[in-house]
């Protein structure tokens, strides 16, 4: 029975992939109001049902790569050495995420600046952003901070990290790692 419900899940996460994909391609092929449920769900090879039972709307579709993001950089600072102090575990982390990808990654690089043209998409983001904030806080109360300190410096580090992807998108001369890791340093807390 674990078989089955192990093969389950796998098929779910194929499928909630799946549509995610076929929404960001869509999306960055027609632009977000020239995509719709009913595309996505088609370019995935499911029904409109099964779309809505992964995702609210296109936006949440669209999003699902920056959530992944997000959680995975939640589970790489959690992964660091218990011993490290919060702001070099989230440096490190953050390090570590940036290095599994091209640099420069130029479909991210068009994905980001997608997302940042269409108010649907910014308002849920910020949605998001109250999430990982909230999921980060508490992964560093495990490392010392009380939890008040930990909400700033998981919101204070969230808040470099998009001032450096907004600078890297407007054309700074550095790598987005070097560049985020840069600023990083430059505002560092301690617990």
């Amino acid at each position: 029975m674990e078989t089955l419900t192990t093969l389950r899940a796998q098929k779910k996460a194929v499928t909630r992939r799946s549509l995610a994909t076929a929404a960001l391609r869509l999306a960055m092929e027609r632009g977000l109001d020239g995509v719709t449920v009913e595309d996505i769900a088609d370019e995935a090879g499911v029904s409109r049902r099964t779309f809505s039972n992964y995702f609210a709307g296109k936006e949440d579709a669209v999003l699902e790569a920056e959530r992944e993001r997000a959680r995975a950089l939640v589970g790489l600072v959690a992964a660091r050495p218990a011993d490290e102090q919060p702001w070099p575990a989230l440096r490190a982390a953050t390090a570590e995420l940036y290095d599994t990808r091209p640099v420069p990654d130029v479909e991210w690089m068009a994905q980001l600046r997608m997302l940042r043209r269409h108010p649907s998409l910014l308002a849920r983001q910020a949605g998001d952003q109250v999430a990982v904030e909230r999921d980060l806080a508490a992964v560093l109360v495990a490392r010392g901070p009380d939890p008040e300190l930990a909400r700033l410096m998981a919101a204070t580090f969230l808040a470099v990290v998009r001032t450096g992807i907004a600078l890297w998108l407007e054309g700074a001369d550095e790598r987005l790692p070097d560049l985020v890791d840069r600023l990083l340093g430059r505002c560092e807390l301690r617990g």
